[in-house]
């Protein structure tokens, strides 16, 4: 009699402990979780910040970010804003097509002496979130040429 119990609270044990071992969709679903296939445009990009460096002062430095549409439809760049003056944006209005790629370029135009850091505000019809790209560095005077 002892046996039995001993023996039901091992295997008992056990399913507690296989059962918890389980995903959280496995347990709620009783299937193992599939990835959906997403429907729309899916915006990823390769980096959503630069870190430009030390900059010469009165030489502007442009950088790129890569947006790529992982999506099954357009992806479409409905604005994009830097934080300021200082920093100038070039990109395709073109719609991007799924599985194709394109480059947001920043250029800053490194006026003033001193540490720098700006945002570059993205909005595109894959989320009603923005995404924030950043832009930092420092701008130090420029080295005179030695005669």
């Amino acid at each position: 009699m002892k046996k039995n119990v001993i023996l039901m609270m091992v295997v008992l044990m056990m399913a507690i402990v296989n059962a918890s071992a389980q995903s959280q969709s496995t347990l709620v679903t009783g299937k193992p979780e599939v990835k959906a296939k997403v429907n729309g445009p899916v915006a990823k990009w390769d980096q959503t910040e630069n870190n430009m460096g030390e900059i010469p002062r009165g030489i502007p430095k442009a950088v790129q970010f890569t947006l790529s549409n992982e999506g099954n439809e357009p992806l479409i760049i409905s604005s994009a804003q830097a934080s300021c003056g200082c920093t100038n944006l070039n990109y395709s209005k073109e719609p991007l097509l799924p599985g194709k790629s394109t480059a947001i370029s920043v250029t800053y135009n490194a006026a003033v002496k001193g540490n720098f850091f700006k945002t570059i505000t993205v909005r595109t019809n894959a989320s009603d979130q923005p995404t924030v790209l950043q832009i930092k560095g420092n701008v130090v005077e420029k080295q005179e040429e030695k005669k």
